[in-house]
C-alpha cells in the first residue's frame, strides 16, 4: 500500500480562484471607501450594459414572432449573455456578483458583513440608476417600438402580479446560482474568449428558464417608468425587488460564495 502524504491543503482544489477574489474584495473595499465617486460610475456602467442589452434582446424576440418560441428564447436567452460578458471583462460592478465576492470576503475576515451589505446597497441603487439613464436616453428615440413595449409590459407582469414571493426567491436562488457559478470558473482562465464563454452559460441558462435576476428586473421596472408607468402595480414590484434580492444573495453569496470559501480554506487562514 502507497502511503498518504497529502493534506488537507491538498484540497483546497480551487484555492487560486479564492485568492483572485479576495484580492477583488480588498480593492473593491477601497474603491468604495476613498473613491466613492468612481465606485458609483462603475455601479452605473453595469446598469447601463444590463439596460441597453436587455432592450436589444426584446428587440430580437419581437422581430422573430411566428418562430418556434423555443428558439425565440434560446435566442433572446444568448443574446441577453453579452450583457455580463461585457460587465465582468470591463470591470464594472454588479450586485448579483458581489453577492459572492463579498461573502468570500466576509468568510475570511477581509471585510466585515455590516460593511459588505453597505456596498451592496449602494451598488444596487447605482446599478438601478443605470437602467434609468439609459431608458430616459431611448425615451427620445424611435428605438422602442410598441411590440416592444407589449413585451416589456407582459414580462413584467409575469414578474410581478402573475407570480408569488415564495416562486420569485425559489427562481432567484437558482438566477444567482448559475451565474456565479461562471463567473467562478471564468476565473480559473487567464484568455478573454475562455471568461467570456463561461459567463455567458450561466447567463444563458437564467434567462432561458426566467428565473429572477433583481439587477436585470429593476431594469424592466425603468423602462415602465417611462413608456407604460400607469400598468405597472408598484406594491408587486416591491415584492419582487425585496425576495430577488434575497434569493440572489442565497444563490450567489451562500450556495456559490460560501461554498467554495470553506472548501478552500479556514476561516482564519490569511491571517496565520
Amino acid at each position: 500500500m502507497i502511503e498518504n502524504h497529502k493534506s488537507i491543503k491538498d484540497t483546497y482544489m480551487s484555492r487560486e480562484t479564492i485568492d483572485n477574489i479576495n484580492n477583488q474584495v480588498q480593492m473593491k473595499e477601497v474603491m468604495f471607501d476613498q473613491t466613492r465617486g468612481r465606485y458609483a460610475l462603475k455601479s452605473i456602467m453595469s446598469g447601463f450594459l444590463l439596460t441597453i442589452v436587455t432592450v436589444f434582446m426584446l428587440a430580437l424576440k419581437t422581430q422573430m414572432v411566428g418562430a418556434n418560441e423555443g428558439v425565440i428564447n434560446l435566442l433572446g436567452a444568448i443574446s441577453f449573455s453579452l450583457a455580463l460578458v461585457l460587465i465582468v471583462l470591463t470591470h464594472s460592478e454588479l450586485l448579483t456578483s458581489n453577492f459572492m465576492y463579498l461573502t468570500v470576503g466576509w468568510y475570511y475576515k477581509l471585510i466585515g458583513m455590516n460593511k459588505a451589505f453597505i456596498i451592496m446597497l449602494v451598488c444596487f441603487f447605482f446599478n438601478m440608476i443605470g437602467g434609468i439613464i439609459l431608458f430616459g436616453l431611448m425615451k427620445f428615440t424611435p428605438i422602442m417600438t410598441s411590440e416592444m413595449v407589449t413585451s416589456l409590459t407582459e414580462l413584467v407582469d409575469g414578474k410581478t402580479i402573475d407570480t408569488s414571493w415564495y416562486a420569485i426567491l425559489g427562481k432567484a436562488i437558482f438566477c444567482n446560482f448559475f451565474i456565479n457559478i461562471g463567473i467562478y470558473v471564468s476565473i480559473q482562465f487567464k484568455d478573454g474568449l475562455s471568461k467570456a464563454f463561461f459567463i455567458a452559460c450561466g447567463v444563458i441558462v437564467f434567462v432561458f428558464m426566467g428565473y429572477e435576476h433583481v439587477v436585470f428586473n429593476a431594469g424592466l421596472y425603468a423602462g415602465m417608468l417611462f413608456y407604460n408607468f400607469d400598468a405597472v402595480v408598484w406594491l408587486h414590484v416591491l415584492k419582487n425587488i425585496v425576495f430577488a434580492f434575497i434569493g440572489n444573495f442565497i444563490g450567489g453569496g451562500l450556495f456559490v460564495g460560501l461554498v467554495y470559501a470553506y472548501l478552500n480554506g479556514k476561516r482564519d487562514s490569511l491571517h496565520n
